[in-house]
């Protein structure tokens, strides 16, 4: 007999003899009723993620999402149905649905507590816009917020500054973007092809116009945190450097909008963006910069818990999870 039919015996007379003992041990046991199955409880996913940089804390908070039938066009605009299912399909990516979600970024500098944008705002979208109760579960308060910021000034960023008619963060001061302001706060600008989002801006921006500072690029919010141009989404859309002890963070807010389709085509138009050339040419730089340097970044509409790297691929970027490097000592 071979070793190889030798041992196949041996294995099957084992089971066979473990089998016997367990019908043996269950036979001696008292029958027992059935418990009915534990209910379905419906889809999870975290909703808050913090992480160390340097002598900073980097909070990001998941303010709901939305889903989408087909990418297309929203993504790649420019380009065929056909060329953007497939691109999706290749990334394991449904090519008839697509998700999209909003997530906020608390960065506490150790003297200021602050925030980048402020999500839905309360009963804009059924499934988005609890900001201030998902603060209080990562463990901050509203009145805590020392400094609000606004990348820019589409309605998922700017939906949640006023509540009930009082600003949402009331000891907060605010910062945006000067070109920014200057686009969207003229009241002409609440009629026409842009009232959607120049009512919001008139309605939640400029009631706080008075606690506000505009910067631009390369302009400090606080002491580790700067301002870096990526004009095109809107037309004065910011991203932000955070550095602390050395450790670097890109926070880039809606420079892409979606972890596959914007960085892996970084030319392919998006319906969001204002201007198309604009945007591509800021995608590019932004996360080329990113890719050289090796950093983490933030995008508000990556998938939670939003951070990740980019590395080069082809003419665009490949999106890399953070896995835990940011979660060690």
């Amino acid at each position: 007999m071979s070793t190889i039919s030798t041992t196949l015996t041996r294995r099957t007379a084992l089971l066979g003899a473990l089998g016997a003992t367990t019908a043996l041990a269950a036979g001696a046991l008292p029958a027992t009723t059935a418990h009915a199955a534990a209910p379905m409880l419906g889809a999870t996913k975290p909703t808050v993620y913090r992480f160390k940089l340097g002598g900073f804390e980097v909070t990001t908070i998941l303010d709901g999402a939305i889903q989408l039938k087909v990418p297309h066009p929203i993504f790649g605009q420019d380009q065929t149905l056909e060329d953007v299912q497939k691109l999706a399909a290749a990334n394991f990516l449904p090519t008839e649905q697509m998700a999209i979600s909003f997530s906020p970024v608390v960065v506490n500098t150790g003297t200021e507590l602050v925030l980048f944008d402020s999500g839905n705002g309360a009963g804009r979208r059924p499934n988005a816009g609890a900001l201030l109760a998902l603060l209080a579960s990562a463990g901050y308060s509203a009145d805590q917020i020392d400094v609000v910021v606004v990348t820019h000034f589409h309605p998922d960023h700017i939906g949640g500054l006023m509540e009930g008619g009082a600003a949402a963060f009331p000891n907060a001061r605010y910062v945006t973007g000067q070109v920014e302001y200057d686009f969207w706060s003229p009241v002409d600008k609440a009629s026409g092809p842009t009232e959607r989002v120049g009512k919001l801006v008139q309605a939640n921006v400029v009631p706080l116009a008075a606690k506000m500072s505009f910067i631009g690029d390369n302009q400090d919010v606080v002491s580790g945190i700067t301002a870096v141009g990526a004009f095109g989404h809107t037309p004065g859309h910011l991203a932000f450097h955070v550095e602390s002890e050395g450790k670097r963070l890109m926070i880039t807010a809606d420079a892409a909008n979606h972890y596959v389709v914007s960085l892996q085509r970084p030319e392919w138009h998006v319906r969001f963006d204002m201007d198309k050339a604009g945007a591509v040419s800021a995608r590019k730089k932004l996360f080329g910069m990113i890719a050289a340097d090796k950093i983490p970044f933030t995008g508000y509409h990556m998938p939670f818990p939003n951070v990740g790297y980019v590395e080069p691929m082809g003419a665009g970027f490949r999106y890399v999870p953070a896995g835990y490097q940011l979660d060690l000592g």
